[in-house]
């Protein structure tokens, strides 16, 4: 007989990806509500096949009435235990949302939940892989783990003419709540990860991802970003986050990482192999990975998700090549 955590697992990775499916459909309008669904119910079947694991299958059962299930605001109690994780957090927001969804919800919810959604969507692949050593992208391809996020907003005084005095009431305070959460976790990408489109002017045509002209007679006047705006949630990462994000990920998805070394065989990912691919790529100076803080004559750097990501990516293409590599290169 096929065990019982087994089929919890099947069926929370297909609620996952029918939540991203009915999300990225442009054609759905009850996308907000059908993501939240869908991917809390992927959260709870995901998290009981854990407990199953961790404390066996009577753990999901409730001891006054074992014919009834946990819910899952039970089950994120029990897995995560600490009520200020960023992580529980984003969760339990937004399952707020999906209890609410029963009753009303209107499409500009979508601009206040859409960074807790991304958010969400990382943390489960994070998750999945970290507490069952499984891959999602063995499911479904990397890039469509990213939402496809409507960011028109409307201001406070838009959605007071737009909707009821009711309706708009509700929609404020759940703005200014969340924005409230924001502020407590800065930076905190488990809770919130920030969507936006950047567009960066440069004079060398081989950086450039499309070309553009800039016609000094032109009505349309548009300004030159020199610099990020708000490295605190473009780069939330610190030099020793680097290392722990990378070695976290090479546990969770059972990469065998090997570094060659004159003692023996190095298989955690350190410094030493952080600053040599850091200087072989020159990532200091390249403001999609490195951001640098200058304080009278002090310099600190900060560093971005896609740089986890890439190094990540690479020894996992190679985990007994890439960093082995990178140090003879340097050499």
């Amino acid at each position: 007989m096929e065990k019982i955590e087994k089929r919890l697992l099947e069926k929370s990775i297909e609620s996952f990806i029918l939540g991203l499916e009915v999300y990225n459909k442009p054609t759905i309008k009850y996308r907000i509500e059908g993501f939240s669904f869908f991917c809390t119910n992927a959260w709870e079947l995901m998290l009981k096949a854990y407990l199953i694991t961790r404390d066996g299958e009577k753990s999901i059962y409730y001891r006054d009435n074992p014919n009834r299930t946990i819910s899952l605001t039970d089950a994120i109690k029990k897995v995560y235990t600490n009520k200020n994780d960023p992580l529980r957090k984003n969760l339990e927001t937004i399952l707020e949302l999906r209890n609410m969804s029963t009753h009303f919800i209107t499409q500009d919810y979508e601009t206040i939940y859409a960074p807790l959604f991304q958010a969400c969507v990382i943390n489960f692949s994070s998750e999945l892989s970290k507490r069952h050593s499984v891959d999602i992208t063995t499911y479904i391809a990397q890039n469509f783990l990213t939402l496809s996020i409507n960011m028109e907003e409307l201001t406070s005084s838009e959605i007071k003419a737009t909707y009821s005095p009711v309706i708009a009431k509700k929609l404020i305070d759940t703005k200014n709540t969340i924005g409230s959460k924001l502020d407590n976790l800065n930076g905190k990408t488990k809770f919130s990860i920030p969507i936006s489109q950047n567009i960066y002017i440069t004079k060398n045509k081989d950086d450039a991802d499309l070309l553009v002209a800039i016609d000094n007679q032109s009505d349309t006047n548009v300004q030159k970003i020199k610099e990020l705006k708000d490295p605190t949630k473009t780069h939330p990462y610190a030099y020793n986050d680097i290392i722990t994000g990378i070695n976290s990920k090479i546990t969770a998805t059972n990469v065998h990482f090997e570094v060659t070394q004159k003692v023996g065989i190095q298989t955690k990912f350190t410094s030493r192999h952080l600053n040599a691919i850091m200087n072989f790529y020159d990532f200091k100076n390249n403001t999609k990975y490195a951001y640098k803080h200058k304080i009278g004559s002090r310099v600190e750097y900060t560093y971005s998700q896609q740089l986890i990501d890439f190094i990540f990516s690479e020894i996992k293409k190679g985990p007994n090549l890439f960093v082995n590599e990178v140090l003879n290169a340097k050499k």
